[in-house]
């Protein structure tokens, strides 16, 4: 299990020890458990928001749901409403508090993704002139393939059509 963050008893750094259930071992089910164990900014009945141990911006803030899924395509409709209700809510906060020029909302689901915690949650990052982020989007000279998108548009929305909830 990871414990730590830095709350008012808690170490400032995440702490691993050995768990026998694989639910004990994820870090933020830890923080759900007790807040205290990371500087907490915001609660509802679904969610908790808190500060990462190496927040990559002032505000750097993660939500994440009080229910453990890996990642947001585990979780049900409602579920992820929650937690987009809990980002809108906790990025207003941001957006009040610390006035930044802009926010990214980044939620990363699987390995290739960047994803290290497999336990769904979304970074509210404020965005200031000259910070540590950089750009991480690729080059808009990037090459495109035309025909392969619009091959990949057409073949997208044939499958929308199958795959729609009921």
């Amino acid at each position: 299990m990871i414990v730590g963050g830095g709350g008012a008893r808690a170490p400032r750094a995440w702490v691993r020890t050995e768990a026998r259930d694989p639910m004990e071992a994820c870090p933020f089910c830890a923080v759900v458990a007790d807040p205290a164990r990371a500087r907490v900014v915001h609660e509802d009945a679904h969610t908790v928001a808190f500060f990462p141990l190496t927040p990559a911006t002032r505000g750097h803030t993660m939500v994440v749901p009080r229910v453990h899924s890996a990642d947001i395509w585990q979780m049900g409709e409602e579920e992820v409403g929650h937690l987009m209700d809990a980002v809108l809510t906790v990025g207003r906060l941001l957006r009040a508090v610390l006035a930044p020029e802009g926010v990214n909302i980044i939620n990363s689901a699987g390995r290739a993704a960047t994803q290290t915690v497999f336990h769904t949650h979304v970074h509210l990052v404020p965005r200031y002139r000259g910070d540590p982020m950089g750009d991480f989007w690729p080059p808009r000279e990037a090459p495109r393939d035309e025909a392969a998108l619009d091959g990949l548009a057409q073949r997208l929305r044939a499958a929308g059509l199958s795959s729609r909830r009921p």
